[in-house]
């Protein structure tokens, strides 16, 4: 999903996954289907860093009507990816001073990329159809609430923000998820149900590209998606999938080991 939440992983959480990408799930960089690895470790209980890589895929002509990059007889097959930074820090952890505050946290996407040409923090509206393709910031607040032998709605409220020429945003995102926790009674339908987690989220971020593989800022900027998480054998293992703008399938895997 992509919408910034404020949920954190638990201290010395490692992550490593991958997913399988349709185009209207990413940025208008990738105007054909692809796919992603990662890995993300919670270094302390207020700070997350992630290291993304996606896929390039060799074609004739590519975003911004670009030609001449790639070798011929590579057109067709994915033969490099790009390379992006994630960070997320706590400002303020849910339930501090009082049990109704939420929990903040501020991050970056893609905030140090393009060094060769100032990094993704200088000339974003200026950069043209160059790096730091996943370029945003955010502020993120997330509150939780608890029904007893039912589960977890997490409520998500974020700001957005990017100057990129090709994904400008200085907006809001709003999002829910509900994670089932049914009595364990023995039962085997309560068991599978508990690994469930239901999402959905109303975020803003282009995706479009004209014939001619330029952006096109004339395309929609809000996407309404939905998706669900699955955990299993002890939540080391969860599988995501999800349909952007309740249509377009995308799905993924990811690992998780605790350190600590």
């Amino acid at each position: 999903m992509n919408l910034p939440t404020a949920d954190m992983q638990r201290d010395k959480t490692f992550l490593a996954g991958g997913n399988w990408l349709n185009r209207h799930a990413t940025v208008p960089r990738w105007w054909y289907d692809t796919w992603n690895y990662y890995i993300n470790i919670t270094i302390f209980p207020w700070l997350e860093a992630g290291y993304l890589c996606t896929g390039h895929k060799a074609v004739p002509a590519d975003y911004g009507n670009n030609s001449g990059y790639w070798v011929p007889s590579t057109y067709g097959k994915f033969t490099n990816q790009d390379r992006s930074f994630h960070f997320r820090l706590r400002l303020w952890k849910e339930g501090w001073g009082k049990e109704w505050t939420p929990q903040v946290v501020i991050g970056a996407n893609d905030g140090i990329g393009d060094s060769a040409n100032g990094g993704s923090l200088s000339g974003q509206s200026e950069q043209g159809y160059g790096n730091g393709f996943w370029n945003r910031y955010y502020l993120a607040v997330t509150k939780h609430f608890y029904f007893e032998d039912l589960g977890t709605l997490g409520t998500h409220v974020s700001w957005i923000y990017s100057n990129r020429f090709d994904n400008k945003l200085n907006d809001p995102a709003m999002g829910a998820n509900f994670r089932f926790h049914l009595k364990e009674d023995g039962s085997w339908l309560h068991k599978v149900v508990n690994g469930i987690n239901l999402m959905a989220e109303v975020v803003p971020g282009y995706t479009d590209v004209k014939e001619d593989l330029t952006f096109n800022p004339d395309g929609a900027k809000y996407q309404v998606n939905v998706g669900m998480e699955y955990g299993f054998w002890k939540d080391y293992i969860n599988a995501v999938v999800e349909l952007n703008r309740c249509k377009y399938f995308s799905c993924g895997i990811f690992f998780k080991v605790h350190l600590k």
